[in-house]
């Protein structure tokens, strides 16, 4: 065979070798994509059993209502429940007797507002998101906070009730401080929604711990902490001690696990486990995750047995048991 003719075949032999995986491959992605499960949207999800909130969540995105006021809307529900003695107007006051609420909401451009320790105004969610689209800042504290919000047209409340001032004044004959697990560290209720458009938002509100030394703040209004969306990838939003929250910026972290490929469980998990990492000798405290992912995948991980997370999609209202890094 001449060698011209011997190159020419042995080319087109080597060509056909070589296509062959590559229209392998093009198949397998064709029928990859064929098969892939269609997102589940829309969906709201939020911390323990909060079945009102997320119902509220839902009936805004039901009517094809956005992600930020779905979760505006439904965490002001707790806010607004008096029987809730962890979130917004009754909850419990601190050491002092006042009672200091802390909020925060992020929407799915990575705006974000937050009020820290304020007092006499019902609806911290409320003024949160009023700095965020009213201010160039993301954060405002105390004094400056609650006059933000009166400029703003909130009225001044008495947050305090008489169940919760009781309450109060009976933890004053021995004043000792010790957090329960699943009580007085069931004090957030943190939000994740994703409307039809795709798009995610977060809100996250508390009354922060029983009884706190005046002027504490956990990490439910601090973004990276206490809450973290990024629209590209997913959200997460924590609930319990929030001290070992910020010390790990632990929604910041699940969301960024995500990133790198892992499962909303996944990352849940990892988060506990970091937190775990740096209290190996203390595990007395409680702390809850959950995350979501643009799929509408979720997932919950928690230290303790008891935690539990509630989702609203359109094939159902369900309250999730997390399971627990500790097993009862």
């Amino acid at each position: 065979m001449k060698r011209r003719k011997f190159l020419r075949n042995s080319s087109t032999v080597a060509a056909g070798i070589m296509s062959a995986p590559i229209f392998a491959s093009c198949n397998e992605t064709t029928t990859a994509n064929k098969t892939e499960t269609p997102p589940i949207l829309p969906i709201a999800i939020c911390t323990w059993n909060f079945g009102n909130a997320t119902a509220k969540a839902w009936e805004v995105l039901e009517k094809g209502g956005n992600a930020l006021d779905a979760v505006h809307q439904g965490v002001m529900v707790e806010e607004n429940d008096l029987n809730n003695s962890t979130v917004g107007n009754g909850g419990r006051p601190d050491r002092d007797g006042n009672v200091t609420l802390d909020a925060c909401i992020m929407d799915k451009d990575g705006n974000c507002g937050a009020v820290l320790a304020m007092q006499n105004i019902a609806n911290p969610i409320s003024v949160a998101r009023k700095v965020m689209e009213e201010t160039p800042h993301v954060m405002l504290a105390g004094k400056g906070a609650e006059q933000f919000a009166y400029e703003q047209g909130f009225e001044k409340t008495n947050l305090l009730t008489e169940e919760s001032k009781q309450a109060w004044l009976e933890w004053k004959k021995t004043s000792q401080y010790k957090p329960i697990i699943n009580i007085e560290n069931h004090d957030t209720i943190g939000m994740l929604a994703i409307d039809a458009d795709g798009d995610i938002a977060g809100a996250c509100t508390t009354s922060g711990m029983a009884y706190k030394m005046a002027g504490r703040v956990g990490d439910s209004p601090i973004i990276g902490a206490g809450l973290f969306v990024d629209n590209e990838v997913g959200g997460a939003t924590a609930t319990g001690v929030g001290e070992e929250v910020v010390r790990t910026v632990g929604s910041f972290l699940i969301v960024e696990l995500m990133r790198q490929g892992k499962s909303p469980q996944e990352a849940c998990e990892e988060g506990v486990k970091r937190i775990i990492a740096k209290n190996k000798d203390k595990q007395d405290f409680q702390i809850g995750f959950i995350a979501i992912n643009k799929k509408g995948e979720t997932g919950g991980y928690c230290i303790h047995p008891g935690f539990t997370y509630r989702t609203y999609t359109k094939e159902g209202h369900i309250n999730n048991p997390s399971d627990s890094y500790l097993k009862s």
